[in-house]
């Protein structure tokens, strides 16, 4: 009876959890659009969200393109087609890497940190005195991350997308590999709906995390 209790209890408690996160949600959605605009909170979160990450992203995608490359080319070898190399590496990074690393590095590094954030706010009760002042915390605390991170994300995977085909490119010509031949080969294979969807990509994770 008691396990069959605490099942029940972290049932109901689940449920709760789920409840709050989608009205918390829907009332995110909504203050989107209301005025007054809270400018200085949003491009206070720009520089905290994006600028400041650049540097981690710019590491995250150069290893990912210098891996990718690797991996590719001892894969590509064995069938004598390494000369594809610039293709294979431009389009994993570019529609999956980019995005998906540059996604876990912000939910561990701005995940955390607004998390961190908004709870010491919480405890030490600055949350409710913005009730008392007639402010709304969603639209001052939520709405700005929110924005800033479904806007900067994608910049920031652009950015490691840059990082990561000059990683791959340097590590072709390590290899051996003419680096004109590697350019050319990813030109070839790249499109523009691909770099929109690793882009779209970012922005679906951006929002993801600040929720």
């Amino acid at each position: 009876m008691e396990l069959l209790a605490g099942s029940q209890n972290k049932l109901v408690s689940g449920v709760k959890g789920v409840g709050r996160a989608s009205v918390m949600t829907f009332s995110t959605f909504r203050m989107l659009f209301k005025r007054p605009y809270e400018l200085a909170p949003l491009f206070k979160q720009f520089y905290r969200i994006g600028v400041q990450a650049i540097p981690v992203v710019l590491i995250t995608g150069a290893v990912a393109g210098l891996v990718s490359s690797v991996q590719a080319f001892y894969q590509l070898k064995a069938l004598s087609a390494e000369g594809m190399m610039g293709g294979f590496v431009s389009l994993t990074v570019i529609k999956e890497l980019a995005p998906m690393l540059t996604g876990f590095v912000m939910a561990a590094r701005v995940g955390t940190g607004i998390t961190a954030e908004l709870g010491t706010m919480k405890v030490t009760e600055q949350i409710d005195a913005l009730r008392a002042m007639a402010t709304s915390p969603i639209k001052y605390l939520v709405v700005p991350r929110l924005l800033a991170c479904a806007i900067m994300m994608p910049m920031l995977v652009a950015f490691a997308d840059m990082a990561g085909i000059l990683g791959g490119l340097g590590m072709s010509v390590y290899l051996g590999l003419p680096g004109v031949f590697f350019i050319v080969q990813a030109e070839s294979f790249l499109t523009p709906g691909d770099v929109i969807s690793g882009l779209i990509k970012g922005m679906v994770f951006g929002v993801i995390i600040a929720l």
